[in-house]
């Protein structure tokens, strides 16, 4: 008996083409997908979770936040037809649903984790990073704006994906970027 499938005339082994819906097959898929899933979480967790930081949250909640959403994104990757903007929203509502609990704030230093290897060494990250206090200082909606901008979104994607007017995206983009030009412009005075 061989062990090719005549049916295909080819020389592969008829375990190749396995019947829809067989276990090879499923095995398959889900080979597939694993392989999309990690390609696309290795370019885009660091993007998301900076992203996050751009919102004005820590690192360690930002690391959080992105962990726990590509983990969804995972368990949903089958439905998910735009990955990168679908992890951001998602990311969007998750730290507001942070925000708006009662959840205590931790003062032990976090575990380790691949996103944020020395978490004694965050504060001396976030110093490194100019950007950071002028995002902080910005009002919650240019904040939110600049963190998508910064994300690599246009405005009307921005507008699309948060619901609102793509006027209004527009306005408070230009308002962040007017208060970004008067910081620099301050910093350089400092120096």
């Amino acid at each position: 008996m061989s062990d090719h499938d005549p049916a295909h005339g080819t020389d592969r082994p008829a375990t190749e083409s396995a019947p829809p819906g067989s276990p090879g097959q499923r095995q398959g898929a889900r080979q597939q997908t694993d392989q999309e899933f990690s390609a696309f979480y290795r370019e885009n967790i660091r993007p998301l979770t900076g992203f996050l930081i751009n919102h004005g949250v820590s690192v360690e909640v930002a690391a959080d936040i992105a962990q726990e959403v590509m983990t969804d994104a995972y368990r949903n990757w089958g439905q998910i037809t735009y990955p990168k903007p679908w992890v951001h929203k998602a990311a969007s509502r998750a730290l507001v649903r942070k925000v708006a609990s009662v959840e205590e704030p931790v003062d032990d230093l976090p575990e380790p984790t691949s996103l944020v290897p020395r978490p004694d060494a965050i504060a001396e990250w976030e110093a490194q990073h100019d950007a950071l206090p002028l995002l902080r200082s910005l009002p919650m909606k240019q904040r939110q704006v600049m963190a998508w901008t910064l994300a690599g979104f246009t405005p009307t994607d921005i507008a699309d994906h948060l619901g609102l007017p793509a006027e209004n995206v527009r306005a408070n983009l230009k308002k962040a970027r007017c208060t970004a030009v008067a910081y620099l412009k301050a910093r350089e005075g400092e120096l």
